[in-house]
């Protein structure tokens, strides 16, 4: 795909159309997969394809396509549609120009090194107890995006990453014990030494079973469990979708303080591994605080729901492969609190801590309301790990736990790609404990 086949679909749309809007994905991803200590698969997949809006007659036409040998179709399919589609409530972007690299200059290791990896972390993870089944994965990804309009845009993105993830599966009897690590990069090596130590201590607090009544408690939840049990909350009620569809319980609440003071909730794309200086509307993206010192600052918008909210997109329009853009953040960042993890924990009397969760967990997520079931957790008495809680749920809303936040841990970490999260600890939630 070169962009002479951009321009011969811009030109065969142009005159069919007010407006036209294309967009091209090219990836590719080299899995290298150990499972149950063993070498499973190794194969590059790829994909590439193109995404066509058109707005004819003041209504939106689409089509997509991986056949890029079929060009007129492409756009006959997507002036057809336009027949039938949506009124055109906004215009493509315009006058943006823009070409970023990201991992320009990152050399991902050879396909070799990797497997030699995985073999050395397996016999590590055997080193300390050699029943458990490991599994590790390494993905090497790259990918290019381009957007173009007939509005003079021209936008490109490339990317190159690598990831490792490293699970390991315990079984004793009916005891099955689970427990994951990960990471991924674009400037540096893997930090293969560090996902294993969290994988090992993972582990050795878990080698002891402990119980606990159902009740209210204390409940300190990592960086990972954030991600997983509460991040994704604040994404849905922040989004400009759920709020022109008055389905966010912060619709309204512009101004307001409803959270603890301490609570600062932004987007940075300028950070991470998905960072990114436009979306895939090609509108250039911004540093945004939607939760600024408790107070609920604005939300997050594509085009469409932009303009259906009279308002502008904030560049944050967002594809899943060939798809329609939709509302969606590049990354979600919680600005840490002032006290150690260690330290918190030593300040719980009797409580839990939350490190995996099973599935989404979320009940409700559009009220907010959380109902995780711990995938992996540990008891805390008097300040220490005293072993693994099994059967175990922990239930509660965003706004209730930030109305009963003890703090946030001084050291915020990455979450995959997309999330920059400290610990929490709240000062009671709702935990729900199976006996036996």
């Amino acid at each position: 795909m070169n962009d002479s086949t951009l321009e011969t679909i811009l030109q065969l749309a142009k005159p069919r159309s007010q407006a036209a809007e294309i967009y091209f994905v090219s990836s590719e991803d080299t899995p290298i997969e150990f499972e149950n200590n063993r070498l499973k698969s190794l194969q590059t997949k790829a994909l590439q394809g193109v995404a066509l809006r058109v707005i004819c007659n003041g209504r939106f036409g689409f089509a997509s396509s991986t056949d890029l040998t079929r060009l007129e179709d492409l756009v006959d399919a997507a002036v057809q549609t336009a027949e039938i589609g949506s009124p055109a409530e906004f215009e493509f972007a315009s006058n943006f120009h823009q070409i970023e690299s990201g991992g320009a200059n990152y050399a991902p290791p050879k396909t070799e090194e990797l497997v030699e990896v995985g073999d050395r972390l397996i016999q590590q993870v055997h080193d300390y107890n050699a029943e458990i089944l490991v599994d590790v994965s390494f993905h090497a990804r790259s990918g290019t995006v381009k957007i173009v309009t007939s509005n003079d845009v021209y936008a490109e993105r490339t990317s190159r990453t690598t990831s490792v993830s490293i699970s390991g599966n315990l079984v004793r009897g009916e005891d099955f014990l689970q427990a994951y690590s990960f990471d991924v990069a674009n400037d540096r090596p893997l930090d293969t030494d560090r996902i294993l130590a969290e994988l090992l201590e993972k582990y050795r607090r878990a080698e002891h079973n402990a119980t606990i009544t159902s009740g209210s408690y204390p409940v300190l939840f990592t960086p990972r469990a954030v991600a997983s049990a509460i991040a994704g909350l604040f994404d849905t009620v922040l989004s400009g979708q759920t709020v022109v569809q008055k389905s966010s319980p912060l619709a309204d609440k512009i101004g307001e303080t409803l959270f603890d003071p301490r609570l600062t909730l932004f987007e940075d794309p300028s950070l991470g591994i998905s960072a990114r200086t436009f979306d895939d509307e090609g509108t250039p993206t911004s540093r945004k605080a939607y939760i600024e010192n408790g107070t609920v600052k604005g939300f997050y918008w594509d085009r469409r729901w932009a303009a259906r909210a009279g308002r502008e997109s904030t560049g944050n329009g967002f594809r899943g492969g060939l798809s329609r853009p939709s509302p969606d953040m590049v990354n979600i960042c919680i600005a840490p609190g002032s006290t150690s993890t260690a330290d918190l924990i030593a300040s719980i009397d009797e409580g839990i801590i939350v490190d995996q969760v099973l599935g989404a967990g979320q009940s409700n997520q559009l009220a907010g309301e959380f109902s995780v079931n711990l995938d992996l957790g540990y008891k805390v008495e008097q300040g220490k790990i005293v072993g693994r809680v099994k059967n175990t749920m922990v239930a509660g809303s965003i706004f209730e736990a930030f109305q009963n936040l003890v703090d946030l841990g001084d050291t915020p970490e990455w979450v995959g790609g997309g999330s920059y999260l400290p610990s929490l600890l709240f000062s009671r939630l709702g935990v729900s404990a199976r006996q036996g």
